[in-house]
C-alpha cells in the first residue's frame, strides 16, 4: 500500500489555539477531507489517545456505559467519529464540569453533529469548533494564501500574473480530497 500524501493544513494553528483554552473542541466537516489525519497528527505530538466509533467493540462500549466509558477515558483523548455515539455528550459534559482543563477532547465528527439535540445542549459554552474543508489550493501548493493580502494591499496586477489555462480546469476537476489527489491518473482521481 502507498503511503498518503499528507498536506499541511492552516486549520492546525486555530485549532491548536483552541485546544490551549477550550475543554472540549470538534473539527467538522465532509467525510475524507483530513479530520482523522489532522487529529492524529496533532495528538501525536501532544500526547492524545485515540478512540475511533467506527470501531464496533469501541461505539459499543460508548453505547452501552457512556459514563463509564467517558470515565475511564485518559487525561487527553481524541474521539473519532463521535456523531455514531450521541449519548456520550452529556457524559463528557459531566467530565468537563468535574474538570475543566483545556484541550481534554478532541472530537471529530462528519455529519452535522451540531444538529444532534444531545450535543448542542450538553457542551454549549464547553466546545470550540473548527470546520475543516477539503484542501485548498493554496495548502497542496504547500504555502500560505495571499490573495487577499495581495488585493487589499494595493499589490495585485492581473497582468503580470500567469493565467492557468488548462491547469485551471484539471485542479477544479481533481477536487481537495487528499484520497483523490493521492491517485495517480485523472480517471482514477475521478473514480
Amino acid at each position: 500500500m502507498v503511503a498518503e500524501r499528507y498536506y499541511p493544513r492552516f486549520a492546525e494553528l486555530r485549532l491548536k489555539e483552541s485546544l490551549a483554552d477550550t475543554p472540549v473542541v470538534l473539527i467538522h466537516g465532509p467525510r475524507q477531507c483530513g479530520k482523522t489525519t489532522l487529529a492524529q497528527r496533532l495528538g501525536a505530538k501532544a500526547g492524545y489517545a485515540y478512540k475511533s466509533f467506527d470501531d464496533a467493540v469501541t461505539l459499543a462500549a460508548a453505547r452501552s456505559d457512556p459514563i463509564g466509558f467517558v470515565a475511564d477515558l485518559p487525561a487527553k483523548c481524541i474521539l473519532d467519529e463521535v456523531q455514531r455515539a450521541p449519548g456520550i455528550f452529556s457524559s463528557l459534559k459531566m467530565a468537563v464540569d468535574a474538570n475543566r482543563a483545556p484541550g481534554r477532547f478532541l472530537l471529530t465528527g462528519s455529519a452535522n453533529v451540531l444538529l444532534v439535540p444531545a450535543l448542542s445542549d450538553s457542551l454549549a459554552g464547553r466546545m470550540g469548533i473548527q470546520r475543516l474543508y477539503p484542501l485548498a489550493q493554496s495548502e497542496m501548493a504547500g504555502h500560505p494564501p495571499h490573495f487577499l493580502d495581495t488585493l487589499f494591499g494595493g499589490r495585485f496586477s492581473a497582468r503580470k500574473r500567469p493565467r492557468l489555462g488548462r491547469e485551471l480546469a484539471g485542479r477544479i476537476a481533481d477536487g481537495g480530497y487528499p484520497a483523490a489527489l493521492g491517485r495517480g491518473t485523472a480517471r482514477r482521481r475521478a473514480a
